[in-house]
């Protein structure tokens, strides 16, 4: 076993390149590299690319996942009877190919050379009730797009919960935050997360949900801030882009949340203030009522994770 440190990118197919980018210039992210038949999408982050599309018809591809050396992959590779071959996409590197129980494509890259970070043009300092940051300025947002800076997690809908969670933990170290239980002893899926140690980590970096069928949930990417979230918001509405579900906060993860739909119906989602856990967080049983609800903002439709 080895421990991933975070996830690295997802991985699309679309008929159309050009209007794949249009929409992912709209949600924030900006073009890392475009060769031949794929284009490669960062965020502002010093990483590569975080979202990848493959011309050909529409679905899900993949994920990939950061190991923390090219040692890491050696030592998987060999448990696995695979071979680490040299990475073909920006920032280089090695990538470890394997496929989980469902068929999914699940990639492990180390070795990476990382770009620099991108300028975040919305530091911004707030005050509230107790606190005053701002003095004698006031603040502006500024229309634009919301700054992506990361990806941070990935939802899949797998046909056994319990093999895809004992596949991904056993290869790749995850462990468990929430457990989601339908009722006592009758477990639906759960949050995992990297384990780092006493190093905070995102409260999930991988969500299994056990639908009985196999397939993408959404993916979530990291904004800068609150304001830049809802200015986000308001852009991709302006622009007619199909709006899935929020703004609201988690129950699970505590992160403020806004879902879309890309021009193929993939969900994707912007998030940001989520929770930060390390080895002192002991791992939770929660329910349906738990992943479904939210601390504030509208409820969940039915097409969502559809």
């Amino acid at each position: 076993m080895i421990r991933v440190t975070d996830i690295a990118y997802v991985r699309f197919r679309a008929p159309d390149l050009d209007q794949m980018e249009n929409f992912l210039v709209e949600f924030g992210l900006g073009r890392a590299a475009r060769e031949g038949d794929t284009l490669y999408m960062r965020g502002s982050d010093p990483r590569p690319f975080c979202h990848v599309t493959e011309k050909g018809d529409a679905g899900f591809a993949g994920i990939g996942f950061y190991a923390e050396t090219p040692d890491d992959l050696a030592r998987l590779a060999s448990s696995e009877g695979a071979a680490v071959e040299d990475s073909p996409m920006p920032g280089g590197g090695k990538i470890l190919r394997l496929t989980d129980p469902d068929g999914v494509s699940v990639d492990v890259i180390a070795g990476q050379t990382s770009p620099e970070a991108l300028p975040v043009l919305r530091h911004l300092r707030h005050n509230d009730g107790e606190t005053k940051n701002r003095i004698g300025a006031p603040l502006r947002i500024g229309a634009r797009p919301s700054q992506v800076k990361r990806l941070g997690h990935c939802v899949l809908n797998v046909t056994d919960f319990r093999r895809s969670e004992s596949w991904y933990k056993s290869r790749l170290g995850l462990v468990t935050s929430d457990e989601i239980e339908l009722a006592p002893g009758a477990p639906l899926g759960a949050f995992l997360r990297c384990d780092r140690g006493s190093i905070h980590v995102d409260h999930h970096t991988l969500f299994l949900v056990g639908t009985g069928s196999r397939g993408f949930n959404h993916a979530a990417f990291e904004v800068a801030n609150l304001d830049d979230l809802m200015a986000g918001h308001d852009h991709l509405q302006k622009a007619g882009r199909r709006h899935e579900w929020g703004v609201g906060r988690h129950i699970l993860g505590s992160q403020v949340f806004d879902y879309w739909r890309d021009p193929w119906g993939h969900t994707v989602e912007h998030w940001t203030d989520g929770d930060l856990f390390n080895n002192e967080t002991p791992p939770n049983v929660r329910g349906l009522d738990d992943l479904i609800g939210n601390q504030w903002g509208p409820p969940a439709p039915p097409s969502m994770g559809s």
